[in-house]
């Protein structure tokens, strides 16, 4: 059993609409509930759930990762392969989506590689109160956007994107992100990767947060890649 092929993964996460403002969620979790394996997500991925992903990222305006995502992942320019580049060409878009870490301590030196081996401008989603001198510093290598007074409000993140022409958000975490993102109700799609694996330890969920927030969810897709499978659901409003 073979996975569902690219031109599969097009149609499936295709958008009936690109100006509505729409948040995504792209997660892999194991069949257990781990988030990372040895302490990072990548642990969890088979080329289809990374297929998957270029996929997501190929259709998205804008990719949001916070700050302790960043640090742990490793995140540096992102760089779309050549059939992704190709089908945002025939799509009217450039060439390769920004990257937008949300970070309310700015706590991302300028040299990091999310910004130094950036391929479009950056972002850095913050608030009016964070540190002067960091978004000072931080305003040389990326655009700082504001999306809240003393904190960064998910509602405000995803007006202020949708008004710089990125409607299309597309979140790959980390669960902390996505705990608030849930708790805002601003959810719209989560797209999961479900791992064929047994973790164990003490990994984390793919969501945390301060209050439980029930969200009821519709599945759109479900799609076996080998032992993984590939979920995509919407939120039920």
């Amino acid at each position: 059993m073979t996975g569902p092929s690219t031109r599969q993964l097009f149609d499936a996460y295709a958008l009936p609409e690109r100006m509505t403002p729409r948040l995504r969620v792209n997660f892999v979790a194991s069949l257990d509930g781990a988030a990372t394996r040895d302490g990072r997500s990548g642990g969890l991925g088979t080329p289809a759930d990374r297929a998957a992903m270029t996929v997501l990222r190929a259709i998205a305006d804008v990719i949001v990762v916070g700050a302790g995502t960043v640090r742990a992942e490793g995140y540096g320019g992102l760089r779309l392969p050549e059939e992704a580049i190709a089908w945002r060409e025939e799509n009217g878009l450039g060439e390769q989506p920004p990257l937008a870490v949300v970070s309310s301590s700015l706590d991302l030196p300028p040299e990091h590689p999310f910004f130094a081996e950036a391929v479009v401008r950056p972002l850095v989603l913050t608030h009016e109160a964070a540190p002067a001198e960091r978004r000072r510093e931080l305003a040389e290598v990326a655009d700082v956007i504001d999306c809240g007074v003393s904190s960064v409000e998910p509602a405000r993140l995803v007006q202020a994107l949708a008004e710089r022409g990125m409607p299309q958000i597309l979140c790959e975490g980390g669960p902390r992100l996505f705990g608030e993102l849930i708790a805002a109700d601003v959810v719209d799609e989560l797209c999961l990767s479900l791992s064929p694996l047994l973790v164990g330890g003490d990994a984390g969920r793919i969501a945390h947060g301060l209050i439980e927030a029930p969200r009821r969810m519709r599945l759109l897709d479900a799609y076996p890649a080998n032992d993984l499978l590939l979920l995509h659901y919407a939120r039920a409003r």
